[in-house]
């Protein structure tokens, strides 16, 4: 499938005598280098209305480029309306607060109902952007703070800032049974030995380190505050479980909900029906990958966690009577 755009700019003074890719490259930034060598081959560029398929052409200032460009998409990732909630936005990176139940990437079953086919959508330009600009991902289920990049060197920067560990994720989650301290997981997490869509704490897979401490107590509960110092697949629902505190709803990672003595049958209803695992990236603190400026994202808890936070208080106010 392709995808037809259109792109126009004027060459400044100051680009005067450059070379048409290098030219290119500056008036359109959201463009890989090879994306735009690329168009310049296949005619796909004209200066001032005639067609350039030589890369080395010197350009004069004042001239007018024009794009008229095919983009090449996979089957999987077609644009759909998609609605995403916008936390902030600018020329470099868009913020969103993922809802639950929609999936990051394409795959098997998800063919155009996830977040990559609605930034498609969204932001078309995006599609000349590794994985549509998508830096990290949350798990289907899991809500929370997003951060896309919109250029190829913003995509580049924020990738360089996460390896390096300078992205900082905060979570929120409530956990099966009551920890007394707070503390961190330090367990290596790879693929499950026997079922391969699973993770698991495994002295061979790559390390992984997640940092916990109390919001609240409750009777069997405990409502955490979590940070990712690493980011492996299902690092906090794994590490959670591994001591023994697996987040509540968690479908893979906690087999059933905790059922407690002398709760009341609304209650054990109420746990029982979270169909979900109960985690929200709830805060986002990184540097903008272009001007380098510290910024800040928060986000308050989905309606369903809070509801789950209530049934739980009032479980263990009654007990307390």
């Amino acid at each position: 499938m392709q995808k037809k755009i259109k792109l126009n700019a004027k060459v400044s003074t100051l680009q005067l005598g450059q070379r048409l890719d290098q030219t290119l490259k500056e008036l359109f930034p959201n463009y890989s280098r090879s994306c735009l060598k690329a168009w310049i081959l296949n005619r796909y560029v004209s200066v001032n209305g005639i067609i350039v398929d030589k890369a080395k052409k010197k350009i004069s200032g004042g001239a007018l480029i024009s794009i008229y460009a095919k983009i090449k998409e996979r089957i999987l990732w077609e644009p759909k309306e998609i609605p995403l909630n916008i936390v902030y936005e600018d020329d470099a990176i868009l913020i969103i607060n993922k809802p639950s139940q929609l999936v990051v990437h394409p795959g098997p079953g998800h063919d155009n109902d996830t977040i990559m086919n609605a930034i498609l959508y969204y932001f078309p330009e995006s599609a000349c952007i590794p994985r549509a600009g998508i830096v990290h991902r949350l798990d289907k289920d899991t809500t929370g703070l997003m951060v896309i990049a919109k250029t190829i060197s913003a995509h580049n920067n924020l990738l360089k800032d996460l390896r390096k560990r300078k992205i900082i994720r905060e979570y929120e989650a409530i956990v099966t049974g009551r920890i007394i301290t707070s503390g961190k997981v330090d367990a290596p997490i790879g693929r499950h030995i026997r079922k391969r869509t699973h993770m698991a704490v495994n002295s061979m897979g790559k390390s992984a380190i997640t940092h916990y401490r109390i919001i609240k107590n409750f009777r069997n509960h405990t409502w955490l505050r979590l940070q990712l110092e690493t980011g492996r697949t299902h690092q906090i629902r794994v590490h959670m479980s591994h001591i023994t505190h697996p987040i509540v709803g968690d479908p893979i990672y906690s087999h059933h909900p905790y059922l407690q003595k002398g709760s009341s049958e609304t209650f054990l209803a109420t746990l029982c029906a979270f169909n979900r695992q109960a985690l929200h990236a709830t805060m986002l603190r990184m540097s903008h990958p272009i001007s380098g400026i510290a910024m800040e994202w928060h986000t308050e808890l989905p309606r369903d966690m809070v509801e789950l936070i209530n049934a739980i208080q009032t479980d263990t106010e009654k007990f307390q009577q």
